[in-house]
């Protein structure tokens, strides 16, 4: 059934707790590992479906943990990103990818603008309708997204284990890394392992910057929520930040 009347009631989007009056929004762009039968698995190996490529592992429920903590709305994509990847602008070459780290996407070689254009259409516009109608229906919304990723990409180890991220508005993103220099033992970094210069920031472009909400992206290396215990903790340590950064920029600002 398409619920074309309504941005929260699609078939291709998960929007959760709308009832909430909190002001943050939780997304998870990269929720789902579902490839529609139609695609045939988009020519992917068995080994590949539930791999990183995929999907963000340990994101949508690291995501949904966190979400029920700042009693917020949660916005989730129930469609690979390999179909078409809602952190992405229609335009953008991976949003649709040919090819994706080492992996090969069958599926996704030589698509026609047309069928670009039906897979934008299909996935993404639903998406980025719901979110958009949940973000308004707030004032003074705060936007926060959720990711994973993978511990070795590209043969090459990475240290960093939480990432900040945010485009040309810091605000939040500032605040949070200011707590994080005191109260983790984390290896927590700005802008990595992905920063504005890779594309990873659309949904803060898209939906946060052209109003001035307060936005971060979120980056955890998915070994270290690989389970449900260690998703817990990660949501609570990161919920934390985000409340207590929250009470900050608000103190500042009125001070101003």
């Amino acid at each position: 059934m398409n619920h074309r009347n309504d941005p929260l009631l699609s078939d291709m989007v998960d929007v959760r707790n709308a009832q909430s009056d909190a002001p943050v929004v939780v997304v998870c762009e990269h929720a789902s590992a579902h490839i529609p039968q139609a695609f045939n698995s988009l020519g992917l190996p068995a080994s590949a479906l539930l791999s990183h490529v995929v999907w963000d592992p340990g994101a949508m429920a690291l995501a949904t943990k966190m979400a029920e903590r700042l009693n917020a709305v949660l916005v989730a994509s129930k469609t690979s990103r390999l179909v078409y990847d809602c952190n992405r602008p229609p335009e953008a070459p991976d949003a649709m990818p040919a090819r994706s780290e080492i992996v090969d996407v069958p599926g996704n070689a030589n698509l026609s603008d047309a069928q670009r254009a039906e897979r934008a259409a299909t996935y993404y516009a639903p998406f980025r309708e719901a979110l958009a109608a949940v973000l308004q229906a707030r004032t003074a919304p705060v936007l926060i997204t959720v990711h994973s990723f993978t511990p070795v990409y590209h043969g090459q180890a990475r240290d960093v284990e939480i990432g900040i991220l945010h485009d040309s508005d810091a605000r939040l993103a500032d605040a949070m890394l200011a707590l994080t220099a005191k109260h983790t033992t984390c290896v927590t970094r700005r802008n990595d392992p992905y920063g504005p210069g890779d594309g990873v920031t659309h949904t803060l472009k898209e939906h946060a910057l052209p109003h001035g909400y307060l936005n971060v992206m979120l980056e955890v290396r998915n070994d270290l929520i690989a389970d449900d215990a260690d998703q817990t903790a990660m949501a609570q340590t990161l919920s934390s930040w985000v409340s207590q950064a929250l009470t900050q920029v608000e103190a500042e600002t009125c001070n101003r």
